[in-house]
């Protein structure tokens, strides 16, 4: 009855990682946003970390069990779990550069720095104490590390996504169902896995919800949230002109976009086209309006991206 139940989560797995994998997919191929390529980056390692170091386990226990003793098929699925805890490292970090994306906010090159400095010297240390000392369980060392960090950073993702930058571009109302939601699910995967050692079957629904609250994201983006304000993809990129007319931009307009996408203030604006300060800014008014933005910088990034520059 067990071989039953595992070969059916095992086939549920691949079904939600890769149905996770192609709406990312589909959504990288249809918005111009940098949050998609990222989700689908997040996509890829979450679930690679999960067949590599969850499953990783599960298959070297069922096939090599009767062949070899304990001691060295505990060794084994230790080192599948060690060598599988990159992958989780770096889906955190894709999750955290999500909730940046989300929440409007600017991706730090030094942050990521010190993200995987700092993990890595922890994956380091956890790997030579659990080699070197017979007295620590690295395979229950290797489980608390993955319950605290995964809880930390989706902690750490969901304060960002709650509390967003100006120019955040998802809705409000989409921003708090994602925060309370990738909390919820983090919850929901931590509990049987605190319970896992007393029972196989704990371990099988933690595999369960892992793959199946991993694809979240992907599916609320897809059906749930409201994505009108990033635009899609059209077939070939466009030129100013073509933008402008797109959104039933002016003349006048048109020499205000352009000068907003070089750089320039409304007072340097009004001095360069020879109108009044409060002449550029009734216009920019009007642009915004046109195209759905609330800021330069959304307008500025829009125009690049529809551009493809």
């Amino acid at each position: 009855m067990l071989t039953y139940i595992v070969c059916l989560i095992f086939i549920v797995s691949v079904a939600l990682s890769a149905g996770g994998t192609l709406l990312s997919t589909r959504l990288q191929k249809r918005y111009r946003h940098e949050i998609f390529p990222t989700l689908l980056y997040y996509q890829v390692f979450i679930h690679t970390f999960g067949f590599y170091g969850i499953w990783g386990q599960v298959i070297i226990k069922a096939f090599l069990s009767d062949y070899i003793s304990q001691d060295v098929l505990s060794r084994f699925t230790n080192v599948a779990l060690l060598l599988g805890l990159p992958f989780a490292l770096f889906a955190w970090l894709m999750l955290i550069q999500v909730s940046n994306s989300i929440s409007g906010r600017k991706r730090s090159n030094l942050f990521t720095m010190l993200f995987i400095l700092i993990n890595a010297v922890l994956l380091i240390t956890i790997g030579y104490l659990t080699g070197k000392y017979d007295n620590i369980q690295p395979a229950a060392v290797m489980r608390n590390y993955f319950l605290l960090m995964n809880s930390f950073y989706t902690v750490l993702s969901s304060v960002l996504i709650f509390f967003p930058e100006r120019n955040a571009v998802f809705h409000e109302y989409d921003r708090r169902k994602i925060a309370v939601g990738i909390l919820i699910i983090a919850v929901i995967q931590s509990v049987p896995l605190l319970f896992y050692p007393t029972h196989v079957y704990f371990g099988l629904l933690f595999i369960t919800l892992f793959f199946l609250g991993n694809v979240f994201l992907p599916v609320y983006l897809s059906y749930g949230a409201t994505l009108n304000s990033l635009h899609a993809k059209d077939a070939d990129d466009i030129s100013f002109e073509e933008f402008c007319r797109k959104f039933e931009v002016s003349p006048r307009e048109m020499d205000i976009v352009r000068e907003i996408c070089n750089g320039l203030s409304n007072k340097e604006i009004s001095e360069k086209l020879f109108i009044s300060l409060q002449t550029v800014k009734d216009h920019t008014h009007r642009i915004y309006i046109k195209t759905n933005v609330k800021s330069r910088v959304q307008l500025i990034t829009m125009v690049k991206e529809m551009m493809g520059t």
